[in-house]
């Protein structure tokens, strides 16, 4: 398929006598400069490409005259941009027009100083070019350690192709006022639009601060053109830029899976916990590994993507264990792999008692009546005002597994609560007591707390207070 930059982007290099016929019609080339270079910066978040191309173009010495359209893409004509990057002082942009009758395009006039071949940079906004993250993990058989691997894959559906282009994947949130997808489907861009061309472009405005510093770099990224994959992390405020050296052609309607990065033995442990708020009444078994470091990991932060989870069953083959879902994960961050439930482990909750006491009650009503002996009398009558909710629960844990297991109980209580436990329970929110055990193999346990609710007056605040056993 030939490049369709070969058909949006002409260049054509008239004399000052002819420049003013070419106002009126488009200009046809022999031949086109072919690109030198070509970088795609991928903003995910906002479905925003930043695409920067350079061509060595041949001017002759006077005013010449070159065009640009976007036709059948997803450009943003209000963010196009040329940029002399060889013989700097002796070319000058001396305007910019977009024609009326010609919706889709718009002229340069360059005045040069010289015959001869120039550097130039042609740089845009587009959308359509999209990414998505995805990991493979396997585990060793003894699940003490496993191998990490990401992968990217890159679809274009901008009407483009970009062949021999180095991509740069950006992992943050940027805020547009305006999608570039929507500036593009407009076709004809207002007057005022066209003078936001040469001031302030609300697109590149809208962005903090480092991604325009980002953005104005011009080709200070490496361009390097070395065959081997690997990915360069370049930390950036907010955002997190992954640099894939090399070059990898992009073609229109078309998607290429890449590899991101390769962790090798990373360790990791296991851990099972009951979290009604997070996984629902069952307990589950967790996969966790830290992005550090120690886990052969930690270069970088982790996008969100899919992890699917294998284990090496020492057998010459692998057993699928599952597959979800990660958010962004920070360098440090704890990675949580949830398996489900393991069929081993039995878990009950259990309510041993439940009862009432510490009444408070409050004289509300005094009242007045006559007694069929003609006597006054007086009743009163006292409601209950406050009072005490007890529940005394446990946990009961039954480990079927040939080993050991760690198991982490959290669960959240609304009101005024007092926890009471020997089991050493920490706070992980107001509402939410944490506690963790160890169960041996073959061994069976009740993990036992209790619950006292305030209620009615006794309610003095809305958290979980901790107490041990007298």
């Amino acid at each position: 398929m030939k490049p369709l930059i070969n058909t949006i982007l002409t260049l054509a290099l008239l004399s000052g006598s002819a420049m003013a016929s070419t106002n009126d019609q488009n200009v046809d080339m022999s031949t086109i400069p072919p690109r030198e270079s070509v970088q795609l910066t991928i903003y995910n978040s906002e479905d925003l490409t930043l695409v920067r191309e350079t061509r060595f173009v041949t001017f002759k010495e006077g005013v010449n005259p070159l065009q640009f359209s976007w036709a059948n893409t997803l450009i943003d004509p209000s963010s196009v941009d040329l940029r002399f990057l060889s013989h700097q002082g002796e070319l000058d942009l001396i305007d910019t027009t977009f024609p009326h009758a010609k919706p889709q395009m718009l002229y340069w006039n360059v005045n040069s100083e010289f015959d001869g071949s120039a550097l130039v940079e042609i740089s845009y906004f587009t959308s359509g070019i999209t990414w998505a993250a995805d990991y493979i993990c396997i585990s060793d058989p003894d699940e003490t350690k496993m191998s990490f691997e990401g992968f990217v894959r890159i679809s274009n559906h901008s009407g483009e192709d970009y062949a021999g282009a180095q991509i740069r994947l950006v992992v943050g949130t940027i805020n547009l006022v305006e999608r570039v997808r929507d500036l593009a489907r407009r076709g004809v861009i207002s007057q005022t639009e066209a003078d936001e061309y040469e001031g302030g472009r609300r697109n590149r405005a809208n962005m903090p601060a480092a991604a325009r510093q980002e953005i104005a770099a011009g080709l200070a990224a490496d361009m390097s053109m070395a065959n081997e994959k690997t990915i360069v992390k370049q930390g950036l405020s907010e955002y997190f830029i992954f640099t894939i050296e090399g070059t990898e052609t992009i073609k229109n309607s078309w998607s290429k899976r890449m590899r991101l990065f390769e962790g090798t033995d990373a360790p990791f442990r296991i851990q099972y916990r009951y979290r009604p708020a997070e996984y629902g009444h069952q307990m589950v078994r967790m996969y966790l590994l830290r992005n550090d470091t120690a886990s052969d990991l930690g270069t970088s932060p982790l996008p969100d993507g899919m992890v699917r989870v294998y284990k090496d069953n020492d057998r010459d083959g692998l057993s699928f264990l599952t597959q979800q879902m990660i958010k962004y994960v920070p360098i440090g961050q704890e990675i949580e792999l949830n398996l489900g439930v393991d069929p081993e482990v039995i878990h009950e909750l259990v309510r041993l008692r439940s009862w009432r006491d510490n009444f408070w009650f409050h004289d509300t009503n005094r009242r007045k009546h006559i007694s069929l002996d003609g006597r006054e009398q007086v009743t009163r009558n006292f409601p209950v005002s406050g009072w005490d909710d007890h529940d005394r629960w446990v946990e009961r844990i039954r480990n079927y597994r040939d080993q050991p297991i760690d198991v982490e109980i959290r669960r959240s209580f609304h009101g005024h609560v007092e926890f009471e436990s020997d089991l050493d329970p920490t706070m992980h929110d107001y509402q939410s007591p944490q506690f963790s055990a160890s169960i041996g193999s073959g061994e069976s346990e009740d993990l036992a707390y209790h619950i006292t609710t305030h209620q009615g007056l006794l309610a003095k605040q809305n958290n979980v207070t901790l107490t041990r056993p007298e």
